[in-house]
């Protein structure tokens, strides 16, 4: 049997494991997959699991963050687990012996397992998947690929990320394009009416629509296949960002039937820092013009969005453990323990009347990024104050429509750091913040 002794040295943590009596030894990324097989074995359901405290425990030994702090801010960019970054130190190490052998001609090619292990996971085909640097690269590709003339339409919403908002407003100085946007509800329970509104800001000028899948504001998880479905009838190509939802909340790419789907890896799939996925259906690849440009035969195929020059083959190549550490947890039990972690802390603070959750927590709604709002309290103001006072991260969201602070817990929070930031909210909400 695998024991918590043999994790805890299995993943190289000398403190820990000294204290445990577990003999050193130095951390081989390759250990990966065996703990993850055994987090794998555990028994339970996801909303079991989502409760066990021993299993989140194991899983937690992984990171090597810093305790003396309490990180409610990953969503903006995740720590990898130890072997994830060894593996890239390794890796790295080994590309420095003669770059233009080691990592051209041996690891560089190796990124092609990457690409079909990423595949299957979220079950489209490897011939669909570019290896990016993060989710703006990727966007970006589709949101300069598509030829656009002066008076065109571009349709998103007022939630949009403001990278990719930025994106489109340069093409409205440079090109003459026109960026609509319309707002949504905060928060929003009907799928139906997101669709709906979508359909309604549509005109004859319209030619592209860019979406989130998850609003990075909020948390809110839009109907990406139904909107793609109403966009195909009106013969208008639809992006999606796909930044926060990936290895988040459980889904397959293929299940959204979008033509295109980006992603930053090092956020929830805990990939090195500066990792990203785009995908393109196969049938769409060439319509999609490159960031770089790449050579007329790559026209069909996907490996034209990966070309920028010299590159690490590191990065990529520690995605594969990043992927095996996701498949141990399984993506029904981590959604469920991103939601159980939000429930924990959001409905606690919402027995309070002056606290208000701009995040749903309805079924399929959300998953662990939720915002919330204290009446008269500035969330700049707030998250200095958690920061300074009580060495809690999170994010101060102003936008138009709602304000308040992100919290995004990940698979190592505890509950005991979620107890220390309901505290701190509390004593806010009842004293308000020093003056």
């Amino acid at each position: 049997m695998y024991t918590r002794r043999k994790f805890l040295g299995a993943i190289g943590l000398p403190a820990v494991a000294a204290a445990a009596g577990v003999p050193l030894t130095p951390l081989r990324f390759s250990r990966a997959a065996e703990i993850a097989e055994e987090l794998r074995k555990h028994p339970g359901s996801p909303s079991e699991v989502a409760r066990d405290e021993d299993f989140w425990f194991e899983v937690a030994q992984a990171f090597t963050v810093d305790r003396s702090l309490i990180n409610l801010n990953n969503g903006g960019v995740s720590p990898s687990p130890a072997w994830v970054q060894e593996a890239m130190k390794q890796h790295l190490d080994y590309s420095n012996k003669a770059p233009v052998y080691t990592m051209w001609r041996i690891l560089e090619p190796q990124r092609e397992a990457v690409r079909e292990r990423l595949g299957r996971e979220w079950g489209v085909d490897p011939e669909e998947v570019a290896l990016t640097r993060n989710a703006s690269e990727s966007l970006q590709i589709c949101q300069f690929g598509y030829d656009l003339q002066r008076g065109d339409e571009v349709l998103t919403t007022t939630q949009d990320y403001p990278r990719m908002l930025t994106t489109f407003k340069q093409r409205e100085r440079r090109e003459g394009i026109v960026l609509k946007q319309f707002s949504i509800p905060v928060p929003s329970d009907d799928p139906a009416d997101i669709v709906r509104r979508f359909e309604e800001n549509i005109t004859p000028r319209t030619r592209l629509i860019l979406m989130c899948h998850m609003i990075n504001l909020t948390g809110q998880i839009l109907p990406v296949r139904d909107v793609v479905a109403m966009a195909r009838r009106h013969g208008i190509p639809v992006i999606v960002d796909g930044a926060h939802s990936l290895a988040h909340h459980d889904f397959k790419i293929s299940d959204l039937e979008c033509d295109n789907y980006s992603v930053s890896l090092h956020k929830w799939l805990f990939a090195p820092h500066g990792t990203g996925l785009l995908y393109v259906r196969r049938d769409k690849i060439r319509e999609i013009w490159p960031l770089m440009a790449a050579p007329e035969p790559k026209d069909d195929d996907i490996r034209k969005f990966e070309e920028i020059g010299t590159h690490p083959a590191a990065n990529y190549l520690a995605i594969a453990e990043a992927l095996t550490f996701h498949q141990g947890i399984g993506g029904p039990r981590k959604e469920a323990r991103m939601i159980y972690l939000r429930d924990y802390w959001a409905k606690r603070l919402l027995e309070h009347d002056r606290v208000h959750l701009h995040t749903s927590l309805e079924p399929g709604m959300a998953c662990g990024l939720a915002n919330v709002e204290i009446d008269e309290v500035d969330p700049g103001a707030l998250t200095d104050w958690l920061w300074q006072e009580q060495r809690i991260i999170v994010t101060p969201i102003r936008h138009a429509e709602f304000q308040g602070i992100r919290v995004t817990p990940s698979v190592y929070t505890t509950l005991e750091e979620l107890d220390r930031f309901i505290d701190a909210m509390e004593h806010v909400a009842n004293h308000g913040l020093p003056a």
